[in-house]
């Protein structure tokens, strides 16, 4: 009974987190209420395309709640019941702030993508850097929820091998990148935010109904991986989705040229990235719960997270919900991938029609990005799997270090408290550079405190160039 109430607590601390910190955040920032959007200042029938709010929230939730919310969460319950704590805060106070103020400074700037707000608040070396990241991350993107959702489906039905699946799935994608954003995307999100919401709320409510105590494990102090794997830096990557994603601020832009009033921002980008905080809580919890529970044959689920983490999902959607609503669950899952997936590849040309300073009004124009950036796909898909995860998931959270030092240099320029991008910014800065030294992935291998020590030095360093580069344009303006 504790446990069942301490995963309402926590749900009910997301929720409060919207309506409390979302308005702050939103107050803090000084959203003009009175601004045109870019839907109507640059509106082209393509990508500047006005869109009910509704439809907008459901297109940003399933753009930003891939596979990470999922498997990342029920990775991230091997640590214990610590994930809880950075799923709810780490939502709150960082991932959702993140998404809301990275999208609240695109539309002040006309819907521009993410390197073009970096480059414009850190300068033109950080704007090709960024450009280079991102297009490197959303192919990246690309590839992994390619190949993820394929094995998952040809798992599922048999009728197919993955390649077939991939080739299926990268015909969609290549569609939804060149296609106007209301032909295939606005109209098939509903279905798939139906079967979405089906398989988050299915798992929520069936846990306690089918007899499982929640969360019998309330110790929140102790490391409990069984292979003593550190909580810092490791649960802060494992868990990125439904806690902080630089990801998610590559897609805000896209959505951003749909909105019509700007009262609409915060609902939409901090509302979307709470939901799906919420999602990777049910995730968490069902985790932490069924962890002792033979699901598969004589395996527990910790086992079979530690083998394979989609099968764990299969496993623990098949138990609670029966074959037919563990099906339909697992198609949830599925969807999530596919829905981030293609507008990661159409933010991708987006990107790169910033870049080459091309209009993409016309289909040929767009054709002559997008046929390259699936060449490239279709190359990094025949790499090893589990390299392609190991920089997705590192370079997901940098990006999300440059996101927030740039709405740190935004809020100070406007003569806003920027605080509540600072530390965040600092805690991330120093938790990607201690993976990068620390973690056995990234081949470095130092000892946690030696790379500790750097990645504290690394985010001082960071600290003092913003405030070098906030006096310098205070200088400039005066």
């Amino acid at each position: 009974m504790l446990g069942l109430i301490v995963f309402i607590v926590c749900a009910l601390l997301l929720v409060a987190g919207y309506v409390w910190y979302g308005r702050l955040a939103e107050k803090v920032y000084g959203v003009d209420m009175g601004k045109v959007m870019p839907c109507e200042s640059k509106a082209d029938g393509v990508d500047f395309v006005p869109l009910p709010m509704w439809k907008i929230f459901l297109i940003q939730l399933l753009n930003i709640a891939g596979l990470g919310p999922v498997v990342g969460a029920i990775s991230g319950c091997l640590f214990g019941p610590v994930a809880l704590l950075w799923v709810v805060l780490g939502c709150v106070f960082a991932g959702a702030m993140h998404d809301f103020l990275s999208a609240a400074m695109s539309a002040d700037r006309e819907g521009e993508n993410l390197p073009e707000i970096v480059g414009s608040e850190l300068g033109e070396t950080a704007r090709h850097a960024m450009r280079l990241v991102c297009i490197f991350l959303l192919l990246m993107v690309g590839v992994v929820f390619t190949l993820l959702p394929a094995g998952m489906v040809s798992k599922l039905f048999g009728i197919m091998p993955p390649l077939g699946w991939s080739l299926a799935i990268l015909g969609y994608y290549f569609l939804a990148t060149v296609l106007p954003i209301n032909a295939i995307i606005g109209r098939i999100y509903p279905l798939f935010g139906a079967v979405f919401l089906f398989m988050a709320v299915g798992m929520a409510v069936m846990l306690p109904a089918s007899g499982y105590e929640v969360l019998p494990n309330l110790d929140f102090l102790s490391n409990q991986h069984p292979k003593g794997v550190s909580i810092w830096p490791m649960l802060f990557v494992t868990i990125a989705c439904g806690a902080i994603s630089g990801f998610h601020a590559t897609q805000s832009p896209m959505m951003v040229r749909c909105l019509r009033k700007p009262s609409e921002l915060r609902r939409v980008f901090y509302g979307a990235m709470v939901v799906e905080g919420l999602v990777a809580l049910v995730w968490c919890v069902v985790g932490l719960s069924l962890r002792e529970v033979v699901l598969s044959g004589n395996e527990t689920l910790e086992q079979l997270i530690l083998q394979n983490p989609s099968s764990a999902v299969h496993a623990a959607c098949t138990d609670l919900l029966g074959s037919t609503g563990g099906l339909v669950a697992v198609l949830g899952v599925v969807v999530l991938a596919i829905t981030s997936g293609d507008t990661a590849m159409r933010s991708c040309r987006l990107m790169l029609a910033d870049v080459l300073h091309v209009k993409q009004a016309r289909m040929l124009s767009r054709l002559a990005l997008a046929i390259p950036l699936f060449a490239v796909v279709v190359l990094v898909s025949q790499l090893d799997f589990a390299v392609i995860w190991r920089y997705f998931g590192w370079g997901n959270q940098t990006l999300a270090c440059f996101t927030l030092w740039s709405v740190a240099v935004c809020l100070r320029r406007r003569g806003r408290r920027c605080i509540m991008a600072v530390l965040p910014a600092l805690f991330m800065t120093c938790m990607c550079t201690t993976f990068l030294l620390h973690a056995p992935e990234c081949a470095i291998n130092l000892p946690l405190e030696v790379a500790t020590l750097a990645g504290c030095v690394v985010a001082g360093v960071c600290l003092f160039f913003f405030t070098r580069c906030v006096r310098a344009r205070a200088e400039e303006t005066a």
